[in-house]
């Protein structure tokens, strides 16, 4: 706004030179040119931002302006603006229906099968090296750095690994090499890496083809391997509950032929309790016992009652 009032002062004042009002058009001219000159003295750096000076007698100062308000020398500093936020770089295939160039990386896995990666770079400017990477690489960095290497290293990472590690166990793996190797590069030109994202790897259709199949064949395999060793942990488990069941019957029966042997010694060392026992036994109905004497005879019970009664 400031520009555009200095100028129109100056276009006005350059007019009233040559109208009768003339004396009026050097005054004009000179607060147009001044209000010109502060408006290129003062330079906004905007949140995020930080501002690079280039000094055409010294070259590019050092210290980088941050955010807020700054007095420049009008045509002897000029100030170039980087943005230090958090940016990215997604480099893909496109979609199905989407008009665009096919910028997705094509490299070769360990065994030389052709793999296509997407994958997505979030990255920014180091706000105190800015000055450095404006001298070293300059304002167009994403095309000439960034985007440069994120290919050279995924594809040095993908032909570390097979087709199948890649889309299976390794692509953890394979996102980690890319880091390690991208963020040390990034950051000798003043550029910090925040995350790589993998957000797909394509491998030749019949080739995972195969390698679903093999991976459908190993699970069987593996079914059936647990199923047999359930089979036995069951076999296993009969095998012992029988064990035990044998052993509860021997324990019984030496029980009960040492229950046996300590009853026959103490009827050997004690027959009177085999009468007691006998005679605890009898039922109500028995009219003969066994009464032992010097000579074994029967005792007739009912002649016995017959004669007690009167």
């Amino acid at each position: 706004m400031l520009n555009l009032a200095a100028l129109a002062l100056l276009l006005l004042g350059l007019g009233v030179l040559f109208t009768p009002r003339r004396r009026f058009g050097l005054p004009l001219v000179g607060v147009g040119l001044l209000l010109l000159l502060l408006a290129n003295s003062f330079v906004v750096v905007p949140a995020g931002h930080v501002g690079v000076v280039f000094n055409i007698l010294r070259g590019v100062q050092e210290r980088p302006l941050y955010e807020g308000i700054h007095f420049v020398v009008p045509g002897l500093q000029q100030v170039i603006l980087y943005d230090t936020r958090v940016k990215e770089v997604t480099l893909s295939a496109p979609h199905e229906g989407e008009r665009r160039a096919d910028t997705s990386i094509r490299a070769r896995s360990k065994e030389g099968l052709e793999i296509g990666v997407d994958v997505t770079v979030q990255y920014r400017v180091l706000k105190d090296r800015a000055p450095r990477l404006h001298q070293e690489v300059g304002p167009g960095y994403l095309e000439t750095l960034i985007v440069p290497q994120v290919r050279s290293k995924v594809r040095d990472a993908v032909g570390q690994f097979n087709a199948a590690e890649l889309i299976s166990t390794q692509r953890t793996a394979l996102e980690t090499s890319v880091v390690q190797g991208l963020e040390e590069t990034l950051r000798q030109y003043h550029i910090e890496l925040i995350s790589v994202l993998l957000r797909e790897i394509r491998i030749p259709e019949a080739v995972a083809k195969v390698i679903e199949e093999k991976q459908t064949a190993e699970q069987q395999v593996q079914i059936e391997i647990n199923r047999r060793k359930q089979a036995e942990i069951a076999a296993e488990r009969r095998v012992i509950e029988a064990r035990g069941e044998r052993d509860a019957a021997i324990l019984r029966a030496e029980g009960e032929a040492k229950a046996i042997a300590l009853r026959g010694q103490a009827l050997k060392n004690a027959p009177e309790v085999v009468q007691l026992t006998f005679a605890e036994k009898l039922a109500p109905g028995v009219q003969t016992i066994f009464v032992p004497s010097t000579g074994n005879f029967l005792l007739d019970l009912r002649g016995l009652q017959g004669g007690a009664k009167p």
